[in-house]
């Protein structure tokens, strides 16, 4: 006690609670860190869980049939408010579901529990896309309505009477946009698809060719969207035209 009577503090006791009271506050400051990050992770995986169900989402390509404008295993971005919010053009390149009978069953790889799981979460976040195998692309030749017709005197498609000069093919030494002659008028709710690969790709033609179910025609339904992007390899980074001047003319015949 000091004269007057009053006790006085440790200054041992003093220096010791008030580390403790510093212990605390960065316990405390790294928890509410911790909760900060773990609300900003789940956010952030909600957001791109939205983002993949509404707006947009990844793909990859399984197939040659795009190519040069798309190569097997290319990523792509996906627009999925086409068609329903965002109407489809001529030469729009989409993606869709099989409408029945263009795919064949294929056995699934066999994947080790950790690559399936890590594919499991990108695909939650829209950033892998297992179900590619599931899907299609091609691009969009005919819209409801259109007269589409192979070939003219030149070897091209016609649309609505209007010859196509289509510089995105891949014909090789062939001289004719497809192989196959034709001519269809596309049904109310229906497309006709075309691969860029024209001699390689199991497409409107080439179905409609075989008599296949559906003849050739693909319902507007069974679009998931239109893709926009090659968003990997790196060095395949490219917007994807739907090359209007190919079109021009089309919907004034």
């Amino acid at each position: 006690m000091d004269e007057t009577g009053t006790a006085r503090a440790n200054p041992a006791e003093s220096v010791g609670q008030e580390a403790r009271d510093a212990q605390r506050g960065r316990s405390r400051g790294f928890k509410v860190f911790l909760r900060d990050i773990l609300l900003i992770f789940l956010a952030a995986l909600l957001i791109s869980f939205l983002i993949k169900t509404f707006l947009i989402r990844s793909f990859y390509i399984p197939s040659e049939s795009m190519e040069d404008t798309l190569i097997r295993n290319d990523r792509i971005i996906v627009n999925q408010l086409v068609p329903e919010v965002v109407g489809l053009e001529h030469g729009d390149v989409v993606v869709f579901r099989d409408p029945g009978g263009w795919l064949t069953d294929e056995p699934e790889p066999q994947q080790n529990w950790f690559v399936t799981g890590v594919d499991s979460v990108l695909a939650f976040v829209g950033l892998s896309a297992p179900d590619s195998n599931d899907h299609l692309i091609k691009r969009v030749i005919g819209l409801p309505g259109d007269t589409v017709a192979c070939c003219n005197e030149f070897g091209q498609l016609t649309v609505n009477g209007v010859p196509l000069d289509e510089p995105y093919l891949r014909l090789g030494e062939q001289t004719k946009a497809t192989p196959n002659d034709f001519e269809v008028t596309v049904p109310e709710g229906k497309l006709w698809v075309m691969g860029d690969n024209r001699y390689n790709s199991a497409d409107s033609a080439f179905r409609h060719a075989n008599n296949a179910p559906g003849e050739g025609f693909v319902p507007i339904e069974d679009v998931v969207g239109r893709a926009v992007l090659v968003s990997w390899p790196i060095d395949r980074w490219a917007w994807l035209d739907n090359y209007p001047l190919v079109f021009k003319g089309v919907d004034e015949q």
